[in-house]
């Protein structure tokens, strides 16, 4: 059984192992330097942050990966955004079903959002399977971005 828990900063040595290996994966299209990776985990256990949350998730008594979580309200839907970030499981925690367990407690814990969204890359075909067994659905747009991140 599955059981999830936010973040501390006493975490940091536990989850930022699983950042990195996350931002190694096939998740990920493009490289993160760690000054980031180290400042969205700050923002991510910041009670004052509102705008992050991290999730750490626990199989029994073993760390089994992270999820980060953001909202916003989406004018298309008229409601809520829950936009996830980031999740994680750790291998050894893959093909047992808990990424679907890990989906619908996302949306119990979000009762009062009109969406769910999330990024995946086309390589990551374990994901896609996950998040369409999930009753996500392809929403196409391009994004544009300008990044003012140093």
């Amino acid at each position: 059984m599955l059981t999830f828990r936010n973040m501390t900063i006493q975490d940091r040595d536990l989850v930022l192992p699983m950042v990195e290996t996350f931002y190694q994966s096939d998740a990920v299209d493009h490289p993160v330097e760690r000054e980031i990776l180290e400042r969205s985990f700050q923002a991510a256990v910041d009670p004052s942050e509102p705008l992050l949350r991290g999730i750490l998730v626990y199989q029994g008594q073993e760390p089994a990966g992270y999820i980060y979580v953001t909202q916003c309200y989406s004018a298309e839907v008229g409601g809520r955004c829950v936009f996830i970030e980031e999740i994680f499981l750790a291998a050894p925690f893959r093909g047992q079903g808990l990424g679907r367990e890990i989906m619908a407690w996302l949306e119990r814990e979000y009762p009062a959002a009109r969406r769910f969204r999330l990024e995946v890359t086309q390589i990551n075909q374990g994901a896609i399977r996950l998040y369409e067994k999930s009753g996500y659905q392809y929403l196409r747009y391009d994004q544009m971005v300008l990044d003012k991140i140093k």
